[in-house]
């Protein structure tokens, strides 16, 4: 009785496309049980990435969501290698020869894919706060990243090699060999190449902050560091994309590494108000040392420091808590304002430039 279903099957297949084509019901069979197999496997891993989701763990995550394209491809791939090969056997075609090849391409290629894949998504993790308490410096992982996707490329491309018999032995030595050519032709590659080699080891600066240098037009946002260019995004929002070699011969400042902004202003009162000069310096000092914005353990100095022109002038020298460069700037207009208070408070004036004439001799007047 439990043969009686299958030979069913059997005699409707048949009666529907004869004894000599039934293999063809199998293709269509094994065709739809890989894809049918690749959508109950996608939908698994949907279940298994809302899981994953919950926990804040670095690797779950990366590893699900790596696995997902390549698991599907390969069941799809091998499903469709296998039809094809009963197809070839039953027509002695020698493209027969190739499918166990292209089987071992395939899980070649989508193993490296599944590794870059979960590199990539580790890289985004390790720099998450979501994910790390601590996170990794983004331009260490950044460059990890890179040098681990570089040698599973390669890994997989010799060993594709190997399969197809190429030796590797060889194209090794003729690589040693074209290496010095290639060398020379492309020097500037790899001066960028070493340039950005020394930017991941001497870090002199990192994805996200702020830098600028003396030497040239550059200042803004470091955005990316690659193995040619180092992409800085400009403070009116223009992408600057700078060779590495050129950081091996320029200086470069680090603002975002500073440890306090300074406040250096120099202040002018009338020369009429030098009798107030002194408690306008030991008030402004004082000013200083209570304002909670003001780091008392830097450098302060307030001091009576010149005759101009036009005024008496006494500067202040002062550094803040703050790197922030939108609070810093804040923290300097209220060191401003409450310094003119003062100046006002002691009967006295900020200056500005004026001009005195003296005539010596009577004046003389005449009358119209």
């Amino acid at each position: 009785m439990k043969d009686i279903p299958m030979n069913t099957i059997e005699t409707w297949l048949v009666n529907l496309t004869g004894y000599d084509n039934l293999w063809i019901a199998d293709l269509f069979f094994i065709v739809l049980a890989a894809l049918t197999a690749g959508f109950i496997l996608n939908k698994v891993i949907d279940r298994l990435e809302l899981h994953a989701k919950k926990s804040k763990t670095v690797w779950d995550d990366a590893l699900i969501e790596a696995c997902r394209k390549p698991a599907i491809w390969l069941i799809w791939i091998l499903g469709v290698n296998f039809a094809a090969g009963i197809a070839a056997e039953r027509m002695a075609s020698p493209l027969q020869a190739l499918i166990d090849p292209i089987n071992r391409l395939a899980v070649i290629f989508l193993g490296a894919l599944f590794v870059t894949n979960f590199i990539k998504r580790a890289e985004r993790n390790l720099v998450d706060p979501d994910y790390m308490a601590k996170p990794m410096d983004a331009t260490t992982v950044i460059a990890i990243g890179k040098l681990l996707r570089a040698s599973v490329i390669i890994t997989a491309i010799l060993v594709a090699l190997q399969l197809f018999g190429y030796s590797i032995s060889g194209l090794l030595a003729f690589g040693g060999i074209g290496g010095i050519a290639v060398g020379f032709a492309a020097k500037d590659l790899l001066a960028n190449f070493f340039g950005g080699l020394m930017i991941y080891f001497d870090r002199p600066f990192s994805v996200g902050e702020w830098i600028r240098s003396p030497d040239k037009e550059i200042e803004g946002t470091v955005e990316d560091i690659g193995w040619r260019l180092t992409r800085i995004r400009t403070f009116d929002k223009r992408p600057l994309y700078i060779p590495n070699s050129v950081f091996a011969s320029i200086s470069v400042e680090n603002p975002s590494r500073m440890s306090n902004r300074r406040i250096y202003e120099t202040v002018g009162i009338r020369y009429t108000d030098i009798a107030s000069m002194d408690k306008i310096i030991d008030q402004v000092t004082t000013m200083l040392l209570e304002h909670p914005d003001i780091d008392t353990q830097q450098t302060m100095i307030v001091n009576f420091n010149k005759f101009s022109e036009s005024s008496l002038d006494f500067f202040v020298y002062t550094f803040t808590k703050t790197t922030d460069w939108i609070l810093f700037h804040k923290i300097k207009q209220d060191v401003l304002l409450k310094v003119a208070k003062i100046v006002e408070a002691n009967q006295a004036e900020i200056a500005f430039p004026t001009s005195t004439l003296h005539i010596e001799g009577p004046v003389v007047t005449v009358d119209p």
